[in-house]
């Protein structure tokens, strides 16, 4: 691994740790980041916001494909007929 963060992440995996708790249910992750993304889900917190229309999203990904809806934008056609 190029960071011992990296390892210690992959460790993880081997070992079943997860230090992460979640202090509104109890659930326990193997990295910080989930934990994050699961706290989202009982606070509600959307700080992503659409410019065009106003919508809010947990995470900028998600953000990233919505405003496709805006822009038409399809970067996943089908092989067979070009749709």
């Amino acid at each position: 691994f190029n960071w011992r963060s990296s390892l210690t992440q992959h460790r993880r995996i081997h070992t079943g740790e997860k230090p992460f708790k979640c202090l509104e249910c109890g659930k326990s992750f193997r990295q910080s980041v989930v934990l994050l993304r699961h706290w989202r889900m009982h606070t509600k917190e959307r700080p992503f916001l659409c410019a065009v229309c106003g919508k809010r999203f947990s995470w900028r990904s998600d953000l990233i494909k919505h405003h496709r809806v805006h822009t038409g934008v399809r970067p996943y056609p089908c092989s067979y007929c070009r749709e």
